[in-house]
């Protein structure tokens, strides 16, 4: 079965940190562009953080400084360290794995989402 599971949310105070953890099983996500997008209630998802296969990376203009991508692909697995964490960055976090070949057939996933609740 192929699947991307999100782990490593929770309830933490303003100035705090959390890493977040997509682990892919079924396939590999060395070929895969990866992403962290959030969805926080009312709004749309967002773009938060994108590593392609090659490790380059970019970032949200509101996370910018703050939140680091890195993938581990021997243990298959994509990270998101977020620290200096604020209340407005409270959403569901997804993970998102995405590639392409060279037919141009598509392969598109997405994990179930972790909440992450920045509150004092």
């Amino acid at each position: 079965q192929l699947q991307l599971v999100e782990s490593g949310g929770g309830l933490v105070q303003p100035g705090g940190s959390l890493r977040l953890s997509c682990a892919a099983s079924g396939f590999t996500l060395e070929y895969y562009a990866m992403g962290w997008y959030r969805q926080a209630p009312g709004n749309q998802r967002e773009l938060v953080a994108a590593i392609t296969s090659g490790g380059s990376t970019n970032y949200g203009d509101s996370v910018k400084g703050r939140f680091t991508i890195s993938r581990d692909n021997a243990k298959n697995t994509v990270y998101l360290q977020m620290n200096s964490l604020k209340p407005e960055d409270t959403a569901v976090y997804y993970c998102n794995a995405h590639r392409q070949v060279i037919s141009g057939i598509k392969y598109d996933y997405w994990g179930q989402g972790t909440q992450v609740t920045v509150s004092s």
